[in-house]
């Protein structure tokens, strides 16, 4: 067996998700061949590939086949998070992919998404961090059980920076943990936008393969401080079947698709899709409507991310600080991993096929409401 002879069987070895084949997309690396032993490593396109498996059968298939019946191969895999985020970016210049969660109304489970969605990237071997920019009702701190904490400062650079709290391998900050959970956070609009700009640009959030940020419910100012802040990645849309949530759901969809916004759409995740008694986990009953989600995600042309069942122990895991994805329950545990592989997926073709997302620039018009009568 020879180098070349490995490499010509693995360009017979697609990357499902892009379309090409490995050696083309330089993904083999490090060949070393001993007699009828071959090893070698290929670089997935995110630690949290769920396509491990199958790439590793067919590559294994690719050299019996087509170089030799006898050979003994070993696959490795490493990973180089793809980004289109450029080198040397003066905001976040170390986090390769800005995800924002947003929901087109409160009461969807959006938080739980988001974090669950942190954690099971960070279980898939990604660098995370979560930041909660829901300014006027941030639930991280009970969440992930760090109430009454208080982040620390470091200066850098000759610069006071905010230092993430670190919880079950993730880095988290939000408002919540800045001032007292009993306080209103009373604040109009370019307070609450300056706050998030801080959480960007004053925090140390260090080398990161995803920033998932749990946006406000709505559209609203935070979400244009943000894409005028930094250039997002993409936004994974968190609904629930029902049409209330589905109308605002739309909503969300239309902003971020609009010409001076331009968002890329990562996928739409459907929450509280069916209940499953803890009892009864092979029974299914949709309270509040049937695969809602699923056909507004065909509508609008954008990746469907899967579904996320409605049981006790999400609400308890959240109520308690312990994620579903530090908790037992594996059904539960299984959708948000199958979610999350899906998003990464999601993310790794938008980063193949789309230009870079740039930072906002949005001209704002002020109109006025015509009198009743006139």
């Amino acid at each position: 067996m020879t180098k070349d002879e490995i490499l010509k069987a693995l360009s017979n070895v697609q990357e499902p998700d892009l379309g090409k084949d490995l050696v083309t997309l330089n993904m083999v690396k490090d060949i070393e061949i001993e007699g009828n032993y071959v090893s070698f490593t290929v670089v997935l396109t995110t630690p949290a590939c769920p396509l491990k498996d199958m790439i590793k059968n067919a590559c294994i298939n690719a050299v019996k086949i087509l170089v030799n019946k006898e050979a003994t191969v070993n696959v490795k895999f490493t990973s180089n998070t793809t980004s289109k985020r450029k080198e040397g970016d003066a905001v976040l210049p170390n986090v390769r992919n800005i995800i924002a969660v947003i929901s087109g109304k409160g009461g969807v489970g959006k938080s739980t998404v988001a974090a669950n969605l942190a954690l099971a990237l960070s279980r898939g071997g990604a660098k995370v961090g979560l930041m909660d920019a829901d300014i006027y009702g941030p639930s991280v701190p009970i969440m992930f059980g760090v109430r009454g904490e208080r982040p620390m400062m470091q200066e850098v650079n000759g610069k006071g920076l905010i230092v993430p709290l670190e919880r079950y391998g993730i880095k988290l900050l939000s408002i919540g943990l800045l001032v007292d959970e009993k306080s209103a956070v009373v604040w109009r609009g370019p307070m609450a936008s300056s706050a998030i700009k801080q959480f960007v640009t004053e925090v140390l959030w260090g080398d990161l393969d995803y920033l998932v940020i749990d946006m406000p419910p709505g559209t609203g100012d935070i979400h244009l401080t943000l894409i005028q802040t930094v250039p997002v990645t993409g936004v994974v849309v968190v609904t629930t079947p029902q049409d209330v949530a589905l109308a605002d759901a739309k909503k969300g969809i239309a902003m971020f698709g609009q010409a001076q916004i331009k968002v890329p759409i990562i996928g739409l995740v459907e929450n509280m899709s069916y209940f499953t008694p803890a009892e009864l986990p092979e029974n299914r009953y949709y309270i509040f409507g049937k695969e809602g989600g699923k056909r507004l995600a065909e509508e609008y042309d954008i990746p469907f991310l899967g579904q996320i069942p409605l049981v006790q122990s999400i609400r308890e895991g959240g109520d308690i600080g312990i994620p579903v994805m530090v908790g037992d329950d594996a059904i539960t545990k299984h959708a948000f991993e199958e979610f999350a592989a899906a998003a990464a997926r999601s993310i790794s073709m938008r980063n193949a096929n789309m230009t870079a997302t740039q930072v906002v620039e949005i001209v704002e018009e002020v109109g006025m409401m015509s009198k009743v009568g006139e």
